[in-house]
């Protein structure tokens, strides 16, 4: 694993991304919609491959502009965090396809373990994902290179400095 300088990262942007991704969820839910579920499965896929938080745009153009969410730039590794986007996708799409193929329970059981996770994020500062990506680095899984920033526990959000 490498200490290599850690990057800004823009903890607001992540806080939308889970913020919008519980609330589309919970309308999918409530309303079931498993079309809206795979909608946020595809976002954060694409997310996932752009190497930015999925729901990016509604950050930049709603969130921050109507004083919702300020910016919160931090010193951190910007991998855990789209690793655990992906993960996120991974358990959407798989909800997704259960909630299309009939096996309901499976489906939206899978979508509301992707819902818990981001709200442990959003309001408790602990991402699941980037504590499995440090995780795998401290086993030494090929790929996972970065360690937690100093003095913070695997999974915790970074302090201000």
């Amino acid at each position: 694993m490498t200490n290599q300088p850690l990057q800004k990262v823009d903890h607001s942007a992540l806080k939308a991304n889970q913020l919008t991704i519980i609330l589309l969820n919970i309308l999918a839910f409530v309303f079931n919609l498993p079309f809206l579920a795979a909608l946020v499965a595809a976002v954060m896929g694409l997310g996932s491959l752009l190497k930015l938080p999925g729901f990016i745009l509604l950050y930049r153009y709603f969130y921050k502009p109507l004083g919702l969410l300020k910016p919160d730039i931090l010193d951190d590794n910007p991998e855990p965090h789209r690793f655990a986007q992906f993960l996120g996708f991974l358990f959407m799409a798989a909800g997704s396809a259960a909630l299309f193929t009939g096996a309901g329970a499976l489906g939206w059981g899978l979508v509301w373990l992707v819902v818990a996770l981001a709200a442990l994020n959003a309001f408790g500062g602990f991402c699941v994902g980037c504590a499995v990506y440090y995780w795998l680095g401290i086993l030494k899984v090929s790929g996972f290179t970065k360690t937690a920033p100093a003095g913070i526990f695997p999974g915790m959000k970074p302090k201000a400095r």
